[in-house]
């Protein structure tokens, strides 16, 4: 028989606990309607911490009814010190409450009496049924409740550490025994709850007396026994003040609660309570780890059936069949197979693990007609993973992973049982929760759990549909799902598969040339030092920049002097080891990540196959990965000769380069409206020397030096990422004064970008979001943030956000344009890479001069500003030679 285990909760204590232990985060943690939620969400933590470690069969927190007891009426100023309660805390509790009702366990609070007084009642009245009972607390004035059947776990840091009290460890910590501790409160008097005791007893005076005499009472028979000082003296003069502090200090055992054990029994969570207040907080992590097993009423709803090559045609036939999922095992899909397919109509599923089905003709001929409606999680992945089978998949009007991310890009979660949850799908598990993670990784031991995993899938997809279409349609970003990101997909995909050419050579020769160069300049380090050391430890560095040679510390760390990238670039004008540092980490980077990088990952078509990254980044951004050729180093010489590796793939064909030039800047002339900014463009003036002419108040653009133009291009490209005098004037070396006033400069100049940036921080805040020209949205949660920093942080992104995310709307558009001017014009030239705003081709050399003619005018085409887009082209034998 299972022993019966009682967990008591003190709910002010641990709700106030919880609260502080995540105060440095307050404005981070609010719902969608600006409830504060740290609180509730650290509580939760605990809740779940204790129900895992403690399995109690009974559960109760305990919550103070008010400040008025029967403590209060004993003693006015009882707990009268006491600060108020912070409001962002007020406002939670409630909320904690709704909280543990969904979580199956009991709250209680009584009239006139402490959460304190609740939790000593109820632990001896579960001692007495022969329970076991644990009360959890940040008070250690309720170890005074331990027994050897009652445990009392007080918070040490926040509310995840706990320490445990048995009556040993009372008497080990405090050295006195539980029953004690009142006796130890009544001479000491206590600073917190504001009840005096005997003037001049501390804790140490206070335990010894009790050790020596036993209680106050026992005390207070031998007071007179005393030899004469100032303690007895204070003694007798606090003798009703010590009776009553011991008074205030006992917990009452023997309230009249109107509940019983009975009551606070734990039978565990009410799923769909608990869903829908997760939702209600934005608590998503919490979402993704509830038990979907527990949802079998949904799991009960979702037929499926095998598919095989007896049932398929008449599958294919069915016109009501819309829903597809192919499933690949692991995350490169450009490496790993498929290994199962499902499709769906509203009310069936049709599933399998035997992928030879994809060779059947019918199978091969539905998928690839783009006639045929196919709504599927992922398009990019499900193309590439299909043309391995020789499919030419097509057809795909509805991608819930693009609607996800278009909806909500604060989330830019890929996984699909993530956004399920996320969603208010409860029954899909995410792929670690399936497949397992790390090295516990692995294939379901049988097909039926594959199966069911597929059909969860498509139900999710069925679900989703609509509502993600209609939310798009309210959002007014249709267009931007149908037109662009949708086809931008098949793109990429294209893209991918082609992959670009790597000559593994040149790259192994780089390797040993960086090799030698980080030798060089090793030798030049330890000559400089006048010693040998390892240059990678940091901290044999500081030692030798800071202790050997007498530098000036800048910063340190917990582990000793700082050796960061800005450390070094403060030093290297007076060190020449700083400066070597500097350079070898540089070189070191490029040869390890990409050199040595890139050679991983050629394919054995002597090519690499990037992954874009669609549903990334909050700006509509693409991302690079496996390998990520966005971010070859470029501003050194080593790092650009990296692009001598890639060629095309064909001998006689050479590398083109298009690249927009300015394309931020020329957005922010369009969004600002700003006309001094659009007459700059319009007139083909160089924009950077422009801005310079004003900001050094000169009469001429002959007047302008290179170094005022770096200043001025710095401004210009700060300013569209809301940068501040600090961060201008240390980006290009000068004071904050004067940083200060090339800003003010600048706005007098194009007074139209002033008036933008604030219609748009405006804007955010009134709507709680900013779009792109083309209504890609970027939630804001923290724009009304208190914390200054946070909230600044959120002005600067939509201050920025609209141009940037316009200018990755722009190149989208330009590279669904181009490959489809490349198709109507049946060329050979392929669209190879994008990076950042420039388009890389392989393209034959017949075809050169028919590119450099077409590309700039699709490119320019892409969207109609107010002033011109402008594109730059360029050709070369590799993609090195092209820049």
């Amino acid at each position: 028989m299972v022993k019966n285990k009682l967990v008591l909760v003190d709910g002010n204590s641990v709700a106030f606990r919880a609260f502080f232990a995540m105060h440095n985060v307050l404005d981070k943690f609010t719902n969608s309607e600006g409830l504060h939620t740290n609180a509730i969400y650290v509580f939760n933590n605990m809740l779940e911490a204790i129900l895992k470690s403690e399995n109690p069969t009974h559960m109760l927190v305990a919550f103070d009814a008010g400040k008025t007891t029967f403590r209060t009426e004993m003693f006015d100023d009882y707990k009268g010190t006491r600060s108020k309660t912070p409001s962002e805390l007020m406002e939670q509790l409630p909320y904690i409450k709704e909280l543990l009702q969904a979580r199956g366990i009991k709250n209680y609070e009584l009239e006139n009496f402490e959460a304190d007084d609740i939790i000593g009642t109820m632990s001896r009245l579960g001692q007495s049924e022969g329970f076991e009972t644990v009360i959890v607390t940040g008070d250690k004035d309720l170890t005074q409740l331990t027994t050897n059947n009652i445990t009392v776990a007080v918070t040490v840091k926040g509310v995840s550490e706990l320490e445990k009290y048995t009556p040993d460890h009372v008497l080990e910590k405090l050295g006195v025994e539980p029953k004690q501790i009142i006796d130890i409160k009544g001479l000491m008097g206590d600073t917190s709850d504001n009840y005096p005791g005997v003037e001049k007893v501390g804790e140490k005076t206070a335990i010894k007396l009790i050790n020596e005499y036993g209680s106050v009472e026992n005390l207070y028979e031998h007071v007179d026994e005393m030899k004469k000082s100032k303690l007895r003296e204070h003694l007798i003069n606090d003798k009703d003040k010590a009776f009553m502090s011991k008074k205030l200090a006992t917990i009452n055992l023997e309230v009249p609660i109107e509940i019983n054990l009975d009551d606070t029994k734990y039978e565990g969570d009410n799923i769909d309570e608990l869903i829908k207040f997760y939702k209600e907080m934005d608590f998503k992590s919490f979402l993704s780890r509830i038990d979907t097993t527990s949802e079998g009423k949904n799991e009960s709803k979702i037929n499926f059936e095998i598919l095989n090559n007896d049932n398929i045609v008449e599958i294919l036939n069915n016109k009501k069949t819309k829903y597809l999922h192919v499933e690949v095992y692991g995350d490169n899909y450009h490496l790993d197979s498929i290994i199962g397919v499902g499709l769906g109509t509203d009310d069936k599923y049709f599933v399998t693990d035997d992928v030879s089905l994809l060779t059947n003709p019918a199978f091969k001929n539905w998928l690839e007609d783009e006639n045929i409606e196919k709504n599927i999680f992922d398009l990019k992945k499900t193309i590439v993973a299909l043309k391995k089978y020789d499919i030419n998949f097509s057809g795909a009007s509805f991608d819930l992973l693009l609607a996800a991310y278009l909806l909500d890009k604060n989330s830019n979660q890929s996984d699909f049982g993530t956004i399920a949850k996320n969603c208010d799908i409860s029954y899909l598990e995410t792929e670690e929760e399936f497949y397992g993670k790390g090295a516990k990784r692995a294939l379901p031991t049988e097909s039926k759990e594959l199966y069911r995993f597929i059909s969860f899938k498509l139900n999710a997809i069925k679900e989703l549909k609509d509502k993600f279409l209609n939310l798009l349609k309210e959002n007014s970003q249709d267009s931007l799902f149908d037109e662009i990101e949708i086809p931008l997909a098949k793109v990429l995909a294209d893209m991918e598969v082609q992959g670009i050419t790597v000559n593994a050579q040149t790259l192994l020769q780089m390797q040993n040339d960086l090799g030698k160069r980080l030798e060089e300049i090793q030798k030049d380090i330890y000559e400089e030092a006048g010693e040998e050391f390892n240059i990678n430890s940091p901290k044999q560095l500081g030692v030798v920049l800071f202790e050997h040679m007498g530098l000036k510390p800048i910063k340190k760390t917990k582990t000793g002097y700082s050796t960061s990238v800005e450390v070094l670039e403060q030093l290297e004008l007076i060190s020449p080891v700083a400066r070597d540092v500097l350079k070898y980490r540089q070189i070191s980077k490029i040869q390890s990540t990409y050199v040595t990088g890139l050679l991983k990952v050629i394919q054995p078509d002597n090519k690499v196959h990037t992954r874009y990254i669609q549903t990334l980044t909050q700006t509509g951004r693409l991302s690079s990965i496996e390998p990520n050729l966005q971010n070859i180093p470029i501003r050194i010489d080593e790092g650009k000769k990296i692009r001598k590796a890639f060629l095309p793939e064909q001998d006689d064909w050479e590398i083109f380069s298009s690249d927009y030039s300015q394309v931020e800047l020329r957005v922010l002339a369009h969004i600002s409206g700003d006309e001094n900014m659009q007459k700059a463009f319009k007139d083909n003036y160089d924009i950077h020397a422009h801005t310079a002419m004003n900001i050094f108040d000169l009469n001429s653009v002959d007047e302008v030096t290179p170094d005022m133009r770096r200043k001025a291009k710095a401004t210009n490209f700060g300013i569209v990422y809301g940068i501040s005098d600090y961060g201008l004037a240390k980006n290009i070396g000068i004071t904050r004064k004067e940083a200060s006033k090339f800003i003010a400069a600048y706005f007098e100049q194009y007074p139209g970008v002033k008036k933008y940036m604030d219609d748009m921080i405006k804007f955010a805040q009134d709507n709680g979001y900013v779009e792109t020209l083309m209504h890609r949205r970027r939630y804001l949660p923290d724009i009304h943030a208190k914390n200054f920093s946070i909230r600044s942080f959120a002005e600067r992104t939509a201050m920025n956000t609209p141009i940037q995310g316009s200018a990755a709307d722009i190149i989208k558009v330009a590279m669904i344009n181009m490959q489809n001017v490349l198709k109507k014009n049946n060329l050979k030239s392929k669209m190879l890479l994008q990076v950042h705003d420039e388009l890389i081709f392989e393209v034959p050399k017949n075809e050169i001069e028919i590119l450099e003619n077409i590309v700039p005018k699709t490119m320019d085409s892409a969207i109609r500003l107010d002033v011109p887009l402008k594109v730059e082209t360029s050709h070369g034998k590799t993609w090195y030679d092209a820049k």
